[in-house]
């Protein structure tokens, strides 16, 4: 299987995106020559950015523009604050491309002793345990996601695609519902739950 990564699904019918060999964005300061409309975000913390994007994020109900504020979500969560951080994420993403496993490991449980509460690392862990087959350990690392922002639709979409290797329809329908909750105009998790409530409408019949 190859390496994936927790993302959610934004332009794909796919349980999950398949992100593989992405690297952490630079994160370059304001440009004082651009607009003061566009320059908003360099007022607010992370927190109130993050807070502003998934209020929007709710509210959209067009497909295209809610992928764009998704997008913007990732691009907050990417950023760990810490340039060593970012760093070993990049390193982790090129181990994982490059089939480093062990590698990838290393760089990630360092992010995570390093910042405990950058769900991100979680996150990464998560999918990396997922693309070598252990459940179990990709599911306690999606807790640990989850337990940091509870928000995370990424890990949420990794959390149903576990549950739906496991054949437990109506759990995976309930992860799906929570991640819709969350995103609702993403079609490809409209598309779970509409399949997933079909078939356990027929199976009540």
């Amino acid at each position: 299987m190859p390496a994936m990564r927790f993302y959610a699904l934004s332009r794909s019918a796919l349980p999950i995106l398949l992100v593989v060999g992405l690297t952490v964005p630079s994160f370059a300061a304001a440009d004082d020559s651009k607009p003061a409309e566009q320059q908003q975000g360099a007022d607010t913390t992370p927190k109130q950015r993050l807070d502003q994007l998934f209020a929007d994020l709710k509210r959209e109900r067009d497909p295209e523009r809610a992928n764009i504020i998704a997008d913007q979500i990732r691009m907050e969560w990417a950023d760990s604050g810490s340039a060593t951080i970012n760093l070993l994420m990049q390193w982790a993403d090129k181990a994982i491309a490059e089939k480093r496993n062990a590698a990838a490991y290393d760089f990630l449980d360092q992010a995570i002793a390093l910042k405990p509460d950058y769900a991100e690392a979680w996150n990464r862990r998560a999918t990396l345990n997922y693309a070598l087959g252990d459940y179990r350990k990709s599911m306690e690392d999606i807790d640990q996601v989850l337990r940091i922002e509870p928000r995370h639709f990424g890990a949420l979409a990794g959390m149903a695609a576990i549950l739906g290797d496991s054949g437990n329809d109506q759990v995976t329908l309930k992860a799906w519902e929570r991640f819709l909750e969350i995103f609702p105009a993403n079609r490809a998790a409209q598309q779970q739950v509409d399949t997933l409530s079909e078939k356990l409408a027929g199976s009540r019949t």
